[in-house]
C-alpha cells in the first residue's frame, strides 16, 4: 500500500514474479542500503537469473508501493533498502553505508511550520543525514 499526499491509501497492483521475488528476498536478507548493480551482481552470485533491467524496474516497483526506501546520495545513484513502514529518516554511514532509521518530530515540525509560512499543503519530504558510524570512526582512530 502507499500513502498519497492527501493521507488517503492506494492499493497498487504489482505482478508477483520469480525475478520480483527473488530481488524481494535479497533485499530482506541484507542490511544497509545498496546499488540495483550491486544487488544484480549478489543475485547472479547465488544463480538467480535476472537481468539488470528487471532490477532497475523491480527495485522502482517496490519503491513505489512502499516496500522499500530510496536514498539519493549526493553524486551518486540511488540506493535501496527495505525498510520499515512508517515515516523515518535515515543516519547513514559515508564510510561502509550502513544506516540507522531515526524518528525527526523536529524535522516534521520544521517542515509543517516552513510549508505553512509559504502557503504550501499536502507536504512530503524526505532526509538522509550523513556521517561516520562508530565502527569506521574506531578503526579510523586505530589506523592512525
Amino acid at each position: 500500500m502507499k500513502t498519497g499526499d492527501s493521507g488517503s491509501t492506494e492499493q497498487i497492483a504489482v505482478r508477483n514474479t520469480r525475478q520480483r521475488s527473488a530481488v524481494s528476498a535479497i533485499l530482506d536478507e541484507l542490511a544497509g542500503f545498496h546499488s540495483a548493480q550491486e544487488l544484480h551482481a549478489m543475485l547472479r552470485e547465488r544463480g538467480d537469473r535476472v537481468g539488470l533491467t528487471t532490477v532497475y524496474r523491480t527495485l522502482q516497483g517496490l519503491a513505489d508501493s512502499g516496500e522499500v526506501d530510496v536514498m539519493r546520495p549526493p553524486g551518486g545513484e540511488h540506493l535501496y533498502r527495505r525498510c520499515s513502514q512508517n515515516h523515518h529518516h535515515h543516519l547513514v554511514c559515508r564510510s561502509c553505508g550502513s544506516a540507522v532509521e531515526v524518528a525527526g518530530p523536529a524535522v516534521e515540525d520544521w517542515a509543517e511550520r516552513v510549508a505553512a509560512q509559504h502557503g504550501y499543503v499536502g507536504i512530503s519530504h524526505t532526509m538522509e543525514i550523513f556521517g561516520t558510524c562508530p565502527k569506521c570512526a574506531a578503526r579510523r582512530t586505530k589506523s592512525k
